[in-house]
């Protein structure tokens, strides 16, 4: 069985208003594993995602990533291992080409530049950007912008990303491109977490997925596990997609797509 990448021990944390917005979250993420974040706004996601790099520290508890605790470490040491892509990759994109950009990471890191330049070309090859190494980031459409956002993870070779709404914004094309390209770096074995309202992805992409409501951890667990409790999923204002809702109602079980509802009635069909 893979090992535990990250662990999440006893975690709360509370904004210098008074306002708490996780409460004793206890979870681990293992190597290779293709994690969906989802609840209603407010319900804690960002602020979990934040602590996995150190852009927010537990206010009791603790984050470890690969068994070392993430207190004390400077949040340039955790992004040699944590890459984070924000929902609007407009608040991390700043230099004036695309390259630059890519190269930003690596580069603040102290890699020499030689390296530099062969992350930022696997980098923006791996996305679809290397003929766009010399454009200004803002000629960029949205999501090719967030696929620039997410080069600039991948430059640094981080082995666990995590993203905040990676197709926001996007239309489903767009959408489903960015997925796929999340699913090809999950096979070529980097840890994946990604934060999302969308839930026919979750159910097409995910392998797992954390619920939360409140600050607490809901469910968790597989996605047919997950979506088979819509009670208990309506107390974070979640449903499960309408393909599920489907297969439900006519009695079929580990449907989570429309390809598998097709490929579950076909052969009926045929029979008949």
């Amino acid at each position: 069985m893979n090992h535990a990448v990250l662990t999440v021990e006893a975690l709360s944390h509370v904004y210098p208003n008074g306002f708490q917005a996780l409460k004793d979250l206890n979870f681990q993420v293992r190597q290779g594993e293709f994690v969906a974040l989802i609840g209603q706004n407010g319900a804690g996601k960002t602020t979990l995602a934040k602590h996995f790099n150190g852009l927010l520290r537990p206010s009791s508890g603790r984050i470890r990533i690969y068994g070392k605790e993430t207190r004390g470490q400077k949040v340039s040491s955790l992004a040699r291992t944590v890459g984070f892509v924000f929902q609007n990759p407009d608040h991390q994109i700043f230099h004036d080409t695309v390259a630059k950009e890519a190269a930003f990471g690596p580069r603040n890191l102290g890699f020499e530049e030689p390296e530099v330049k062969n992350r930022v070309k696997a980098a923006l090859q791996a996305v679809g950007l290397e003929k766009r190494a010399e454009d200004s980031p803002q000629g960029l459409s949205r999501g090719e912008r967030q696929r620039l956002a997410l080069a600039s993870v991948l430059a640094m070779e981080t082995e666990i990303i995590v993203l905040d709404e990676p197709t926001t914004g996007q239309d489903q094309t767009e959408a489903l491109e960015m997925m796929d390209l999340l699913g090809e770096l999950n096979r070529k074995g980097h840890t994946i977490l990604f934060i999302t309202h969308d839930m026919a992805l979750v159910a097409r992409y995910a392998q797992r997925v954390l619920v939360l409501c409140e600050g607490t951890l809901l469910l968790d667990g597989s996605v047919d596990t997950v979506f088979a409790q819509p009670d208990v999923l309506s107390r974070t204002l979640v449903e499960p997609p309408q393909i599920i809702q489907l297969a439900s109602r006519l009695g079929l079980q580990h449907i989570l797509t429309p390809e598998d509802l097709v490929a579950e009635l076909l052969p009926r069909r045929v029979a008949l």
